[in-house]
């Protein structure tokens, strides 16, 4: 069964075939791919350390505001966090636990207010208004079908329906240009990506972009609408919704694709300009599988699995090594550093997208390499980190001053848990 199908549920008519392609040569920058045992080693290994006490982490009880038990990235971070919350919500749906996907859906769903609006951060007291509104990033939809899937039913979806769809409203008043159809962040940390050189970060930067990972999610979140509504018999609401996904693919393919570069670039909205920064966020379409089989190939051989941009000896960089913002620099506050750090969970969504296009021994690979730096992470400080230097491989933030009462490192730990997903699925 394809990985996207075990992680994230039916996604209409989303299926991808296989690529022929030649491998960029990543065993020579990552080493020689693993033998049997030693990759049944490291995957044993870390599903052992997220069973016993990593998983333990990141589940808290209900309380307050938050009405239904809730998912923390633990250590640095005590709130609930959006895509946070939906990716270690999805590792406990292949643990056999959807019930924590079906409760990060309620909380949220219980935030929905007449506007459509939710935020994309909440604590016990109640929503967190950080960087203005800060709504929540597209994955809702995404997250109720696959926590359906694994309950077995979409029953309890029923009455918060509605909400689901004025979610979705809010957003296409919010953000969606309404020139080309594609959508945009509010503002850049809305992304997740904090300092991500392809978006604008800075307060007097008031620049504008159609965004590659703000329409690719978004393009999910309507084809995961279309799976619900067609669940719940609203036949009339499936086909608007798969109409919207569509049209949505095409106008990331008209106007974000960039055919001699063979990259998928932001555009300003202002000046109609490719904003050719090539970051973590250029590459998600591939996950939302938009590209054809002949793009991602050049997106994969030309950059992805290129050293002389994403691919480093320690995995895959969040920005390439030939922009002028690459670097590795140890940091989590104003943000963390999205500009050249290997970050697990970007590894993750790279993954996803290379399985879909047929790189499975590339993915092997990249799983291994993830799944033995981890161990190494925790057997050192007991906890993982957020990112790491994609030179060198050592742990950045938190930074070791980074301490509890007892001085014990606080650490991170959140989707990270998805690397034992990789591991398993190879």
């Amino acid at each position: 069964m394809k990985l996207s199908r075990l992680l994230f549920g039916t996604m209409c008519s989303l299926s991808i075939s296989a690529c022929d392609h030649t491998g960029p040569g990543i065993e020579a920058v990552l080493g020689l791919a693993p033998t049997e045992e030693q990759f049944a080693v490291v995957r044993d290994r870390f599903a052992e350390i997220c069973e016993t006490d990593l998983s333990k982490k990141v589940v808290q009880p209900a309380e307050g505001y938050l009405k239904f038990p809730y998912l923390i990235p633990a250590g640095y971070y005590k709130q609930m966090w959006d895509w946070d919350g939906f990716f270690m919500g999805s590792y406990f749906c292949f643990k056999g636990k959807p019930e924590h996907l079906q409760w990060w859906a309620l909380n949220l769903l219980e935030g929905v207010d007449e506007r459509g609006y939710v935020s994309g951060c909440a604590t016990t007291q109640g929503p967190r208004p950080i960087f203005g509104d800060f709504a929540m990033k597209p994955f809702l939809a995404q997250g109720v079908v696959k926590a359906s899937e694994g309950i077995g039913s979409y029953d309890w979806v029923g009455e918060p329906y509605h909400k689901l769809r004025q979610v979705i409203s809010y957003r296409e008043e919010t953000q969606q240009d309404s020139d080309t159809g594609l959508f945009f962040w509010q503002i850049a940390m809305q992304s997740g990506a904090d300092n991500n050189p392809a978006l604008n970060y800075y307060k007097d930067d008031k620049r504008s972009f159609l965004a590659c990972d703000a329409s690719a999610w978004q393009y999910l979140e309507y084809a995961n609408m279309a799976v619900i509504a067609e669940k719940l018999g609203y036949s009339d609401d499936a086909a608007d919704f798969k109409k919207k996904a569509s049209e949505l693919k095409e106008a990331m393919l008209r106007i974000l694709w960039c055919e001699d570069d063979g990259m998928f670039y932001n555009v300003n909205r202002e000046t109609g300009d490719w904003y050719k920064r090539v970051s973590y966020s250029c590459f998600v379409p591939l996950y939302a599988g938009i590209p054809s089989k002949e793009q991602a190939s050049r997106m994969v051989n030309g950059y992805l699995l290129n050293e002389d941009h994403m691919l480093s000896p320690n995995g895959l960089r969040t920005l390439s090594k030939q922009d002028p913002d690459y670097n590795n620099i140890n940091m989590i506050s104003p943000f963390s550093n999205w500009q050249g750090p290997v970050w697990p969970i970007a590894t993750f969504i790279y993954c996803n997208g290379l399985k879909n296009y047929g790189y499975d021994a590339e993915v092997r690979l990249l799983a291994f390499k993830m799944g033995e730096r981890l161990i190494r992470d925790y057997e050192e400080y007991g906890s993982l980190h957020e990112c790491y230097d994609a030179e060198t491989g050592a742990a950045l933030s938190p930074a070791d001053t980074y301490v509890d009462k007892d001085g014990k490192f606080v650490g991170f730990v959140s989707w990270n848990l998805c690397t034992e997903m990789l591991l398993a699925l190879q």
